[in-house]
């Protein structure tokens, strides 16, 4: 796992090195040690001296897999990443959902994400966190559950980590963005707001009409539901901040963005085989919150239509809330990202 500002795998360049000087050792052993905390129970972390912000580190061997941890203003964010298979400057940002671990990305062991772009010269950028974030920027902490730090996923998402993965040769400017459930609304969010920063977005089993009536309060359960979260914290009631999360509000914004969008039926299909009463549950609260996707998406499909705003839907006949699902949308949508970014 690699610390600090674009600290790349000690290599051989032929070039001459010129000494740092013991002022810059000394920070540089402070870095290191400052790390240490956080490596705990990481095997041989190689912390490196940053390097210039004009010159990109030489990154991991190409099509390798690594964590790296992310400064940004809610402290150290880990980072999965599975660089491009030829060293492109492309990248594909995938977004988690509600429940949001804090130590993997699901995208990364719930999908065959990275054997879809294994060969592809495109990087996958997969943050790790942000239980309940809808990946915006939060007003503060949230107070049902003791949070210590106010989100600010958008500007984590927009700002920081393009910065910080520019150093190891990934364009600011050549991305796309995928997300499903909460991170479907949250990419489109982050490509209407930053267009500068994305070219294609994906929202897969979205919400995507979060003002219709009932969808506040849906949030607000759901939100306690997965880690307690104030849904205050992230936007005080009827605050403008509702209406600039929504899609079917932001929605004029999208225009001339190439985006894929999809939602199933809620019907169990080829992946909802319950074996337990656990399971049989588990299935029938996918079904629902497939079908309230739907409804949203639906909505969001008439709103671009009105807008004479073109986008790809897939509505498939079958289909419940839930990983596999959204591993066959994403290799549906992995042509439009392709040709999108050129990350072929």
């Amino acid at each position: 796992m690699r610390f600090g500002r674009a600290a790349g795998p000690k290599r051989s360049t032929g070039r001459r090195v010129t000494p740092r000087g013991w002022r810059n050792r000394i920070l540089a052993v402070g870095a290191a040690a400052l790390a240490l905390p956080i490596a705990a129970g990481v095997a041989a972390p190689t912390v490196a001296i940053a390097a210039p912000a004009h010159s990109p580190v030489l990154r991991a061997p190409a099509g390798g897999f690594e964590d790296l941890m992310v400064p940004s203003v809610m402290g150290p964010i880990k980072v999965q990443v599975q660089w491009a298979a030829r060293g492109g400057n492309a990248a594909l940002y995938l977004l988690d959902g509600l429940r949001a671990r804090d130590d993997r990305n699901a995208w990364s062991f719930e999908t065959n994400a990275l054997q879809q772009f294994g060969n592809d010269n495109i990087t996958l950028v997969m943050p790790v966190g942000g239980q309940s974030s809808f990946y915006t920027d939060w007003y503060s902490p949230s107070n049902t559950n003791g949070q210590k730090t106010t989100y600010k996923w958008e500007t984590f998402l927009s700002k920081e980590l393009p910065a910080f993965l520019e150093g190891y040769g990934v364009s600011r400017t050549n991305n796309a963005v995928a997300g499903l459930s909460m991170g479907g609304s949250g990419a489109l969010a982050l490509a209407a707001y930053h267009r500068d920063v994305f070219k294609y977005a994906a929202s897969y089993s979205g919400y995507l009409n979060i003002s219709a009536p009932g969808m506040r309060e849906a949030i607000r359960v759901a939100m306690l539901d997965a880690g307690r979260f104030n849904v205050d914290s992230m936007a005080a009631p009827w605050s403008p901040a509702w209406l600039r999360m929504d899609p079917f509000v932001f929605a004029p914004q999208l225009k001339g963005l190439p985006m894929y969008i999809s939602a199933a039926s809620g019907l169990p299909g080829q992946f909802d085989k319950p074996n337990s009463a656990v399971g049989a549950f588990n299935t029938g609260n996918a079904m629902a919150l497939e079908a309230l996707s739907l409804v949203n998406t639906r909505a969001f499909q008439a709103r671009l239509a009105t807008l004479k705003i073109p986008a790809q839907f897939d509505f498939p006949a079958q289909g419940t809330h839930s990983w596999k699902y959204w591993e066959g949308e994403l290799f549906k949508s992995r042509n439009g990202i392709l040709d999108a970014t050129g990350g072929w």
